[in-house]
Order: C-alpha cells, then sequence, then structure tokens
C-alpha cells in the first residue's frame, strides 16, 4: 500500500458489504427512569443502546480494533461480534497521563445520540471532536453530551475518541520499517477511520450522509483545521465548527525527528532496536512524553501533533495559504476573549501584577517576540483603563491562539472560502467574574449543556440566554452552512475589508475588526506555531 488512503480504503471495503443488510429493531425491555432498549445495527452486529424522552443513546460503540498489536500504525476495523453488543457505557480512552477514566490501547469507540432510528429523516450529523491538545482528552466529558443538542435542533450527535500523544503523533517514520509510515499522523488516520463509520451508519442513525458537520474545541479545532488538508479525509464531511482550535502549521520533519530522538533516549532505545517499541509497557510510553522539550513555550514536556510526514499530510494545514481541498466547505472560527485565563489564572499573583513586574511576565511567556516594553506601551494606548494584570492577560491570549485564528480568516477571505468568525466576550459569573470568557467557556454553551458538570457559565437566566445563541448558531450551520439565526445579528462572512466577527454577549453584535489594534500589533513579526491547543 502506497500510502493513507489506501490503507483506509482496503479497511473501509472490508465491511462495506454488510451494510446493505443494515436493519432497525426496537427493543421493548423497560429500564428504570422510563429507560428502554435501542437496537441498531452496525456493519460488525447489532448494538443495544438506550432511549430515554425520545432520544436514542449508544455508548462505547467501536469503529476500529484493539489498537496494541498495531502500534503506530493505522488500526484494523473492529471485530465482528455475534448477538446484541451493550453499548450503553463509555469505552476507555486513549493512553494519557492523569486520566481518571480507565485508559487502553483499545480506545477506538464513539457515542452516538439521535431522536430517531432509520426513519428517512436525513437529519444533520454533528461529530465532535475533543480537545486537550493532542495529549489528553476523550469524548466521555459529561459537557459533551448530545441529549439537549439532539433534542433542541433534531440532528445527529456523535462523540469519539482517538489515540493520542506518542502512540497517535510519535513520527518514526526517518528511522524504523515501514510499519512506522503513518506513525506521525496515527491519531488523525484514527480520525478519517471514525468518518468513514460515521458516513457508513448516518441513515441508521437516522441522519444525513452527506450532511456531516465536524465541530471541535481547543485541539478538537485544531484537529478538524489539520482534517480540511488531508487527502484521505476529503468528501467525509461538509461543514466546519471550531472553536479556541487553531493549526496553522504543522511540526516539519526535522523538529518533529528531533523530539522523536529525546523520546527514544529516554526510553534507552537506538534505532537499531526501535522494533522493541511495539511491546514496551504502555505507562513505560507514557512517562517518556515527560521528557523535556526546549522548544516548548507552554510547558517542558514533548509536543505531540501532526507532522508534515509527505505520507498523511502534505501540506501545512494554513501555511502558505487555505487547502484548495476544503475551499467549498463553510468554516467557523471562534475563540474566547479571554482565553489565558485559563492556564495563567491559576497563579493568583497574575491577577496582582503592577507595571514593574508585567515585562518579566511577558517576556517570561514568550508567545510573541516582540519586545515586552513595546507589547505594554501599545496596550496601554490602545486600553488605557487595563491594570497590568488585564494587559497581561489580553496579550498572551491574542499571542497564543488568537493571532492564529485572525491568520486562518485571512487566508480564507483571500481564498473567496466562507468563514464565519465569532469572539465570546460574555463571561462567566463564578469566581467573582475574573476569569472571564476563559478557554474551554464556550463548550456548555455550544451543546446546551449548562448544567452538566465541569460547566462553569452558572445556570441562570442570562447563561442561558447565551447557551441559546450559541447552540442555535451551530445547529443553523449544521442545517444551511450559515451560522445565522433570528437570536442573533445577522452573521456575514469575514472579509479583508470589513473583517466582520460576531461578538456573542448578552447583546450580540456583528462588529468589524474587533481588537483591530492588537492585530497590527502582532503583524509586525512572523507568525510561529507553538504548538499546543
Amino acid at each position: 500500500m502506497n500510502n493513507a488512503n489506501d490503507v483506509l480504503r482496503v479497511n473501509r471495503r472490508r465491511f462495506i458489504g454488510g451494510l446493505a443488510s443494515t436493519g432497525l429493531l426496537l427493543g421493548l425491555n423497560s429500564y428504570a427512569g422510563n429507560r428502554q432498549d435501542s437496537i441498531a445495527t452496525t456493519r460488525s452486529g447489532q448494538i443495544r443502546g438506550q432511549q430515554q424522552h425520545g432520544i436514542h443513546r449508544f455508548l462505547g460503540i467501536p469503529y476500529g480494533a484493539d489498537t496494541h498489536a498495531r502500534r503506530f500504525m493505522p488500526a484494523l476495523p473492529e471485530v465482528p461480534w455475534q448477538g446484541l453488543r451493550d453499548c450503553v457505557d463509555y469505552g476507555p480512552a486513549a493512553p494519557q497521563l492523569g486520566s481518571r477514566e480507565t485508559i487502553s490501547e483499545d480506545c477506538l469507540y464513539l457515542n452516538a445520540w439521535t431522536p430517531g432510528l432509520r426513519d428517512g429523516a436525513k437529519r444533520p450529523v454533528l461529530v465532535y471532536i475533543h480537545g486537550g491538545g493532542y495529549n489528553n482528552g476523550s469524548g466521555a466529558d459529561a459537557q459533551y453530551d448530545g441529549t439537549n443538542l439532539c433534542r433542541r435542533g433534531d440532528v445527529v450527535v456523535i462523540t469519539l475518541n482517538h489515540r493520542l500523544n506518542a502512540f497517535g503523533y510519535l513520527y518514526l517514520a526517518p528511522f524504523g520499517s515501514a510499519d512506522f509510515a503513518y506513525s506521525g499522523n496515527v491519531g488523525q488516520v484514527d480520525l478519517v477511520q471514525a468518518l468513514h463509520w460515521v458516513k457508513a451508519h448516518a441513515r441508521e442513525l437516522g441522519g444525513d450522509p452527506d450532511n456531516i458537520t465536524l465541530f471541535g474545541q481547543s485541539g478538537g479545532g485544531a484537529k478538524i483545521i489539520t482534517l480540511m488538508a488531508m487527502p484521505a479525509a476529503q468528501g467525509l464531511f461538509q461543514r466546519a465548527f471550531t472553536m479556541s482550535g487553531q493549526q496553522v502549521t504543522a511540526a516539519g520533519p526535522r523538529a518533529a525527528s528531533q523530539r522523536t530522538e529525546r523520546f527514544l533516549d529516554a526510553l534507552k532505545l537506538s534505532p537499531g532496536k526501535l522494533d522493541k517499541i511495539k511491546t514496551l509497557p504502555l505507562a513505560q510510553l507514557l512517562e517518556a512524553t515527560q521528557v523535556s522539550d526546549p522548544s516548548r513555550v507552554e510547558n517542558n514536556r514533548l509536543y505531540f501533533g501532526p507532522v508534515l510526514d509527505n505520507q498523511v499530510l502534505l501540506r501545512h494545514p494554513f501555511y502558505p495559504d487555505a487547502p484548495a481541498q476544503a475551499r467549498h466547505i463553510p468554516l467557523v472560527i471562534g475563540n474566547t476573549r479571554d482565553e489565558t485565563r485559563a492556564f495563567l489564572g491559576g497563579d493568583p499573583a497574575n491577577f496582582q501584577l503592577t507595571w514593574a513586574q508585567l515585562p518579566h511576565k511577558l517576556a517570561e511567556q514568550q508567545y510573541v517576540d516582540l519586545n515586552p516594553e513595546v507589547v505594554i506601551a501599545e496596550y496601554r494606548r490602545l486600553y488605557p483603563q487595563y491594570s497590568p494584570s488585564e494587559v497581561f492577560f489580553a496579550a498572551t491570549t491574542a499571542g497564543r491562539s488568537w493571532r492564529g485564528a485572525i491568520i486562518e480568516a485571512e487566508e480564507r477571505a483571500r481564498q473567496g472560502a466562507p468563514a464565519y468568525v465569532y469572539q465570546l466576550d460574555w463571561g462567566s459569573p463564578l469566581d467573582g467574574g475574573k476569569f472571564g470568557a476563559f478557554h474551554t467557556l464556550d463548550i456548555p454553551l455550544v451543546f446546551d449543556n449548562i448544567a452538566q458538570p465541569g460547566s462553569r457559565t452558572g445556570t441562570s437566566p442570562a447563561a442561558q440566554h447565551m447557551a441559546d445563541q450559541m447552540s442555535n448558531a451551530l445547529l443553523a450551520f449544521a442545517r444551511t452552512g450559515n451560522p445565522s439565526h433570528k437570536g442573533i445579528p445577522h452573521w456575514k462572512p469575514y472579509r479583508l475589508d470589513k473583517r466582520e466577527t460576531l461578538v456573542f454577549n448578552h447583546t450580540s453584535a456583528l462588529v468589524n475588526d474587533p481588537r483591530g489594534g492588537e492585530r497590527e500589533l502582532y503583524a509586525r513579526v512572523p507568525f510561529i506555531q507553538r504548538g499546543t491547543f
């Protein structure tokens, strides 16, 4: 096989013939709390989920086989089963440090919520890709529960797991056999495999296989942007909705190789003994991901993410321009106003900075290669009312992720492709409001899940009003390719002369070039993808 497309094509053909017999059975067994069995047919066997209050829910559906035997290689399809397979609990998360969930290399599972099974309704299908950079996370977070979106919008919602960190993005191709040809992007290849499953089973789930919207926050958004530049993902989704997740450039092969060398040194593996990496204990591989990476800014662990490997990823996602293959895909690009308060707000001292302390604090972050004194002087000119701490959070937010979003929007505008840009200004009322519109705040709003554990929106009418605005924007986008709806101003695509941006707040507004002064400041230096989202 010559490339990832060949591998995925074989995997897809292996089971495609079984789809012709896909059917629907509804069980009548009652569960406590007015639950009933929901039974559907997949390419590999029948699955049993649960129905409650009109929503069918299937958790832990396998879309690929256990990856342990194929470490760093594209996964095989899931193994078929006989009889009914219970899908009422989430599957294991991908191997990662610090997870509260069960982790396993047998991690290729997805979850589905739908108002109807095989009823010909052709609902939009919304596939959520979780954040946590390329390092952590799973599709099982309570904030990702699809019930409310299903009920609000009459749509199908999917969440999923895929390989992460070294298991999904360790660039071994230059060091070993052909088995490792896709290793630098095998986590992305997992996503492609999941999307083939979704497309093949959309009708069984009451959805439209030709109307699939990807949405994701932070690392999830970055993964979506990367998929937009991957030939193997072409045709698998029709819309993309990204939240605080940019991926302008991928890791180059030289930088990725240097990180791999540090990883292999930590394992005491020479290139001649590389095959041993296939059988080393999972915990030993995870421990090696902690080795220091001098190229990192936000922390000292090795960076893992997409690699320009000339196999799966043939070009940078958004450099030097927007990918031509995705020109027809409408794209939403969003950020929150106070992104870094989620990361840097954990230190109480950052809320009490003085003007004397600020230059050192900004230099310490190194989010952009500008003299801190120049940055401070410009922010004081633009926002004379800001305190030193407010300048700190605003400048680090702009340098860290907001600027990447602007670059993506600009490149789409130059391409003549639709990009709808938003900024969430409404801030969390918790903790006295000091964290503002921090990174991840838009997740429970877009999912309409403000009451779920982990949400920090509060459950006030104001919070629900924000959830109404943002979840309806996602649903409108999934149906039409335009996120406008009657609850917000008409949302126009981003143009270079206007730079239209929907600012979500108590009263939302379409604003031309918000933070234009900051945009001009950071345009003074070349953009370098720092790598963690």
